[in-house]
């Protein structure tokens, strides 16, 4: 019954894969997500020290919004969690996924920093913000596009 349950769900890995290597992968990308959340937090923190008020005012209105520590922990969660989900969909459906993950990801970070400059914002909140972005991206990318145990196609 054993090697029953065993063949049942090794079959349900592409060839290649095994249930060791794909537990591997997942923790690695799930450190990369931990990672990503706890730099930005321990950043947000620092600069937050040091004076940054991570204040941001939307153009056309007059109350300003300033960022607190679970906003810009879950901000990074989301975005960390979507590029996992993304390169997991990506995997199920092109034999490129890094490659178009990559490039996907890269968008989205040249893309995050348009909000950024939008808002009314002093220079060192404005920086600190990019500083964020960048973190989160340099924390997935290593570590979503690792393929632990995997052969070379």
């Amino acid at each position: 019954m054993t090697a029953t349950t065993s063949t049942i769900a090794a079959s349900a890995y592409p060839i290649g894969h095994t249930v060791g290597a794909t537990t591997r992968r997942r923790r690695q990308r799930a450190l990369g997500v931990a990672t990503a959340v706890v730099a930005t937090s321990v950043i947000y923190l620092v600069a937050r020290a040091a004076g940054t008020d991570f204040t941001l005012t939307d153009p056309g209105a007059t109350r300003s919004h300033p960022l607190i520590l679970p906003e810009i922990a879950a901000f990074s969660l989301v975005f960390a969690l979507l590029g996992w989900g993304s390169l997991a969909l990506l995997e199920r459906f092109t034999a490129r996924a890094r490659v178009v993950w990559s490039g996907l990801a890269g968008t989205v970070l040249l893309a995050s920093f348009i909000p950024v400059f939008l808002e009314r914002a002093t220079v060192d909140t404005r920086v600190m913000l990019c500083v964020l972005h960048v973190v989160v991206a340099l924390a997935l990318l290593p570590m979503l596009r690792h393929r632990a145990g995997v052969a070379a196609r």
